[in-house]
């Protein structure tokens, strides 16, 4: 729940709480002593996570200690009421919806750092500096591979990896910087929007197998927003393009070789999504199950590069009698190295926004955006709040309350929660890291000059989704 948002609701419009419909056993806590306190700590909780950059407190800690006090005071009113129950049942909820979602996660952040260890990410940089682009067609190649790359990698890896490319090669053009970094943000946030994998909130959704009057949201119903998301990042490009010196590079790059197994680990990547997807399409089991098993895939793997890690000592070392020193490949090593921050973020934000929905906050919202002003309005500030706010509450948000909405609206606010976020720097996960990447070259001010091209790109993806997809609203 957007921290703003709820102050207005709560602020304005007191009258309209009320408790869920068909559950006699949940308290109506909104006017509470409870629930104000509970909304203020969620509230200044987030304001340290926003202060993150500044503070440099590390943004899971507030929230899982907001997470734990905001449960406590609902336990103990419920307990005072003789219905220990039904908070623990919806605690436990809340727990069960995290943990497949963390799972998932942590299987994809191992296989990425496994990629990243075995010289993957390195490779394909290299490869682009060798090549001697001008820093015009840089622009397109880097903002191109953060919208292609993104949908199978997390927006984030895809973005500092794209970053550094573009540091290697312009680093001394600022203003070539500048504009290759918004326009990194802007595709990874789009390239992830249209795949279940791209992003943590298209993530979310799917888990959700949310079914609507034109069928269940499975995984292929997102590819319906290739177009408009393609549409999100084309636009500004474009018009960023124009500004983008179209000069030759100053630097150079030297060669990268991969690393032993890294193009088999790529295909048991590709190989643990298809598990993934086919265990949630065709067996109807949580997708965390394939990407598990996924998992196993890689440690097997794993298994086989440590009984063959002397394979990795060059020929001439071994000619000449010495030891060398290979690195045995430990695929626990490559789960320790997973944004646990980040993990431990987003239990904080699913057990606090669950906390609030509990209270009857949520309920609430729904009432004055899904029913007042009607989905499509509703959806769109969704994308709006993305940019100030991180997109994972707000998401959260949208799935506890679940709106009775068809499949079309359920594609737009997956598709401006994912993209929204590119309207300001601190608005996605992707431009905070490349503000601290790009230190001094990409600021918040930067990117603001050219945040109404982006809003125009924004506006186009919800008219373009609205057009093509017109059958399914």
């Amino acid at each position: 729940m957007r921290p703003i948002f709820t102050i207005l609701i709560f602020l304005l419009l007191p009258g309209l709480a009320f408790a869920e419909e068909g559950n006699t056993h949940r308290l109506d806590l909104t006017g509470h002593w409870v629930g104000v306190t509970s909304l203020a700590i969620f509230i200044f909780a987030y304001v340290l996570v926003m202060a993150e950059e500044f503070t440099h407190l590390r943004k899971s800690k507030p929230v899982i200690l907001a997470a734990g006090i905001i449960w406590a005071l609902i336990a103990i009113i419920y307990n005072q009421h003789g219905l220990p129950a039904a908070a623990e049942h919806a605690v436990r909820h809340n727990l069960l919806e995290y943990a497949e979602l963390m799972l998932f996660l942590l299987v994809a952040m191992t296989y990425i750092n496994a990629m990243d260890e075995r010289g993957v990410f390195d490779a394909l940089r290299a490869w682009l500096i060798r090549k001697g682009f001008s820093l015009r067609k840089l622009f397109w190649i880097t903002g191109l591979l953060a919208f292609l790359i993104s949908p199978v990698a997390d927006n984030l890896t895809t973005a500092l990896l794209m970053c550094a490319v573009v540091l290697a090669v312009g680093g001394d053009n600022d203003k070539f910087v500048m504009l290759s970094c918004i326009n990194i943000v802007v595709g990874a946030n789009a390239g992830g929007a249209f795949s279940p994998f791209g992003d943590i909130t298209t993530l979310m959704v799917w888990q959700k197998a949310i079914e609507t009057a034109q069928g269940q949201i499975g995984f292929w119903p997102f590819f319906k927003l290739f177009l408009p998301a393609l549409v999100n990042w084309l636009v500004p490009a474009v018009i960023m393009s124009l500004a983008v010196p179209n000069a030759q590079p100053s630097g150079g790059g030297a060669s990268a070789q991969m690393k032993r197994g890294a193009r088999r680990i790529i295909g048991l990547f590709l190989l643990t999504i298809v598990t993934a997807v086919s265990f949630h399409n065709f067996l109807h089991m949580p997708p965390v199950i394939g990407m598990l098993t996924g998992l196993s895939f890689l440690q097997f793997f794993g298994y086989y590069l440590k009984k063959t890690a002397h394979k990795e000592v060059p020929k001439d070392v071994e000619r000449e009698g010495q030891m060398g020193s290979p690195v045995a490949f430990d695929v626990f090593q490559k789960i320790a190295r997973a944004e646990w921050d980040t993990l431990f973020f987003f239990y904080g934000v699913v057990l606090c926004v669950g906390g609030l929905g509990f209270i009857g906050y949520l309920s609430l919202a729904s009432q004055v955006m899904y029913v007042d002003w009607g989905a499509t309005p509703a959806n769109v500030t969704v994308g709006v709040l993305s940019s100030i706010v991180d997109n994972i509450p707000v998401m959260f948000a949208v799935l506890t309350m679940m709106p009775d909405m068809s499949m079309g609206q359920w594609l737009l606010v997956t598709l401006t929660a994912g993209v929204g976020g590119s309207l300001l720097s601190i608005g996605s996960a992707a431009g905070v890291a490349l503000m601290g990447q790009a230190r001094g070259k990409y600021t918040f001010f930067g990117h603001l000059k050219w945040t109404p091209a982006i809003a125009l790109g924004y506006a186009a993806s919800i008219v373009v989704h609205m057009w093509v997809n017109s059958s399914i609203f």
